[in-house]
């Protein structure tokens, strides 16, 4: 669990409600590779041996050991130069994805640079697959504070658009998207959405949402 005001990431053993600090120092923001800064999203590789954090505050993705414990050092993979636009940047990095078993980069969503980022792990920077750099929008190439981000087996991206409350698909290699959920302004119907942060996919690609202005979970069957 990424611990944001806490400046951590707890770990939960199955079945405890105790959990233990395994990346970052309690209670303590800084811009040290063992300290995180404000952290968001965390995925995994694969294999689960490797965690990936986006540190938004720092503007930087980390990497760490699954196994890491307190203190632990991380490594840069991505951004760590300051919050900006260009590809050598992140600004507010917020949700990140990564699907190492078809793809070798991570996706990543800059909330506050209104794109979408796409990663190799270690390289002095990446590139804009959607969004326009600094330029927020509801139209349907751009986003207004992106959030969270999902993959599919296809390379397709579905974006969490917090700022339009709505979820955007783009296929792979398409910058254009189609809104799949929502309506672009916020409420509470069945439709809608009200600033939406998070999303992930069950086993049989059924996608649940976290409609946070609502105070709901919304789940879409696969069609």
């Amino acid at each position: 669990v990424t611990d944001y005001y806490n400046y951590r990431v707890q770990k939960y053993i199955n079945g405890s409600n105790i959990g233990m600090t395994i990346i970052g120092i309690n209670g303590t923001a800084g811009t040290a590779s063992n300290m995180l800064g404000g952290p968001r999203y965390l995925c995994f590789d694969s294999t689960e041996t490797y965690m990936y954090i986006a540190d938004a505050d720092n503007h930087r993705i980390l990497r760490f050991q699954s196994n890491s414990t307190s203190g632990i050092n991380g490594h840069i993979v991505a951004g760590g130069n300051g919050a900006g636009n260009g590809t050598a940047q992140l600004n507010y990095p917020w949700g990140i994805d990564y699907l190492s078993s078809v793809s070798s980069y991570f996706y990543i969503t800059n909330y506050s640079g209104h794109t979408i980022m796409q990663w190799a792990p270690g390289n002095i920077s990446g590139s804009f697959i959607a969004g326009t750099s600094g330029v927020s929008g509801s139209n349907d190439t751009l986003l207004n504070n992106p959030i969270g981000i999902k993959i599919d087996t296809y390379l397709n991206i579905f974006v969490v658009d917090y700022g339009n409350s709505r979820v955007q698909l783009f296929c792979n290699n398409n910058q254009t998207a189609t809104t799949i959920i929502g309506t672009g302004a916020p409420g509470a119907g069945a439709k809608q959405l009200n600033n939406p942060r998070g999303i992930v996919f069950d086993s049989l690609m059924n996608m649940y949402i976290a409609d946070s202005g609502n105070q709901r979970v919304q789940k879409y069957l696969k069609l």
